[in-house]
């Protein structure tokens, strides 16, 4: 039996204890709320409320508990941190930097096309120049025979 599993069977989870209630078996926070982590829970609380997210997650099926915990978790968390724009906020920041750097892409490609083209002209003048240093061979050939 690890630690974890032994330290949430003899403590209540972090849910049960913020609430102040004796944690039952069938504890719907228990599986995503363990003791270790009574911050999680007071964040999710604080934003949502102990009733909306047990509703919620009385709605949702086992296997979508877990996802909808950690997003409500970091939604809460979010919303701390910034209250009007919440996760909101960093998306658009995430956009924004996105936008960013297609346009520093484009500005790059741009330039490299630049110079992709100027090393064509180079390489067509090499070639051209090779031409013309091979004709003026032949003719010094000729002339010495």
């Amino acid at each position: 039996m690890s630690s974890s599993s032994s330290l949430s069977s003899n403590s209540p989870c972090a849910a049960c204890k913020f609430l102040r209630r004796k944690c039952q078996p069938e504890c719907t926070f228990a599986p995503y709320f363990p003791p270790d982590q009574p911050q999680k829970f007071a964040n999710v609380h604080k934003v949502f409320g102990a009733s909306n997210v047990t509703k919620l997650l009385n709605e949702l099926q086992p296997h979508q508990r877990e996802d909808a915990v950690n997003s409500l978790a970091y939604e809460a968390d979010m919303r701390l941190r910034d209250p009007v724009y919440g996760c909101v906020g960093v998306i658009s920041l995430l956009q924004h930097q996105l936008r960013q750097l297609q346009m520093d892409l484009s500005c790059a490609k741009s330039e490299l096309s630049k110079y992709q083209n100027l090393g064509g002209m180079c390489v067509q003048s090499l070639s051209t120049l090779r031409l013309s240093l091979c004709g003026i061979v032949r003719i010094l050939r000729v002339k010495r025979v």
